[in-house]
């Protein structure tokens, strides 16, 4: 099934109360991933990519219409459900890291595993190849503080890949990076993306990400402006 659809949207709409009145994030959003892609929702603060990559992420609800992804509607989802798709299919990587200070690299990728209660022997290859997909192999026993800022994000990446999630969601991956460190961060996920057909989808206003996009999905004021694929150079 190389294009199968993975995440659908349909009529999206996504409200947040401001005081007496409503802010209107999302307006009437129709949109449809498939299997392998390499996207980026894109456009300025505020646009809405953050909500609606939330939504994909099962992290919020639609206010009205709807997304399934991988077959399951977000918005009908128990909190149960909700956790165990993002638990089993979904990777995340977000601008801030969000690495626990306390673990090395080692146990912050494993993290994920420990959840999933998968038998130490395999947890350790597991880990050990995701490490290995990044270029981190020699820092495994380092804390998030010895590490530069695009090493901490490498680790998000390879956590985010332990689990061969089917769809990575990465909010501003490359925000805290120098053009060096962004350029390895993509093509390490380009890679992933070749190498294991995980669909990367990125919510982002940074050049550089736009570049390695084979779809580009441009967002403004909560609407959905232009949907465009990019032909690889």
């Amino acid at each position: 099934m190389g294009n199968s659809a993975l995440i659908t949207i349909g009529d999206l709409v996504k409200t947040f109360p401001m005081g007496k009145h409503e802010f209107t994030a999302l307006k009437n959003i129709n949109l449809t991933f498939y299997a392998g892609e390499f996207t980026g929702v894109v456009g300025p603060s505020g646009s809405g990519k953050t909500t609606l990559l939330n939504i994909m992420g099962s992290l919020d609800i639609p206010t009205r219409g709807e997304a399934i992804v991988l077959g399951q509607s977000v918005k009908g989802l128990p909190p149960k459900k909700a956790a165990a798709l993002r638990k089993y299919h979904l990777g995340f990587i977000f601008q801030t890291y969000n690495l626990l200070p306390v673990y090395t690299v080692y146990e912050n990728v494993e993290f994920p595993l420990l959840l999933l209660k998968m038998p130490a022997a395999e947890r350790k290859q597991t880990v050990l190849q995701s490490l290995e997909w990044v270029g981190l192999t020699d820092k495994l026993k380092s804390r998030p503080a010895q590490l530069s800022g695009g090493e901490c994000q490498r680790v998000s990446i390879a956590r985010a890949m332990v689990k061969t999630p089917k769809i990575v969601l990465a909010d501003e991956p490359t925000a805290n990076l120098d053009a060096k460190n962004s350029h390895h961060i993509l093509q390490t996920m380009e890679k992933l993306n070749r190498d294991l057909n995980t669909t990367f989808i990125f919510a982002t206003h940074d050049e550089k990400v736009i570049q390695y996009l084979r779809r580009k999905i441009s967002l403004d004021d909560g609407q959905v402006v232009s949907d465009e694929t990019i032909s690889s150079n």
